[in-house]
């Protein structure tokens, strides 16, 4: 039904001001810069960890039980990126409180069209996006699931789910069953990877 990504923000007085700048600092200096995650395992987490896999640095995560005081360590000087919500950064980044780098999505979002993507800003392949799906028992008729489907796109392709859509940073689909099942066993395998090569583990 939906997709929604992260913000790369940092410190309105950091010297960032590109994922480049980001890149080259971690590079000069690894294991000395760190990103907050609002918890082990959470979206914000696996973005950081994909990013530090992709570009090859050494970043620390710092886990914290929340969003906010994560966000709180950042304007306060403690940690120096995160990769958060647009619900919880857009106000502050409209404030100036927060400076924003980019979109961790695979496009560019409606919502902020002026950042660029993660890719787009030099890690070329890099996504990290949470989903909504819907999901029925597995023995459902097909004819069902076709009208399950029908209903729910034409839910979503509504004028109040997509001002509602637009709020919460969401990207809005109205797909066919077989593309869930394809883009779920895809974020499936490419998330188990990223989990296991980061040695997380729930606690």
């Amino acid at each position: 039904m939906a997709r929604s990504f992260n913000i790369v923000v940092v410190n309105p007085k950091s010297s960032f001001r590109s994922i480049a700048d980001l890149i080259a600092a971690a590079k000069a200096d690894p294991g000395k810069l760190s990103y907050g995650t609002f918890g082990t395992g959470t979206s914000a987490h696996l973005a950081g960890e994909l990013f530090k896999s992709m570009v090859k640095v050494d970043l620390t995560a710092v886990p914290y039980k929340g969003a906010a005081p994560a966000i709180t360590d950042l304007i306060g000087g403690q940690i120096q990126v995160m990769f958060t919500t647009v619900a919880s950064a857009a106000s502050l980044i409209e404030g100036g409180q927060l400076r924003s780098l980019a979109v961790t999505s695979a496009d560019r979002s409606p919502a902020f069209p002026q950042l660029p993507t993660v890719a787009e800003a030099g890690v070329p392949g890099y996504a990290a996006e949470s989903w909504y799906g819907l999901f029925a028992p597995a023995k459902t008729p097909a004819d069902i699931i076709g009208r399950l489907n029908k209903s729910a796109a034409m839910a979503v392709n509504s004028d109040a789910f997509r001002r509602l859509g637009m709020n919460e940073g969401l990207v809005l689909i109205a797909h066919p069953p077989e593309e869930l099942d394809r883009y779920l066993r895809g974020e499936e395998a490419r998330w188990r990877r990223v989990i296991e090569d980061a040695g997380i583990k729930i606690e």
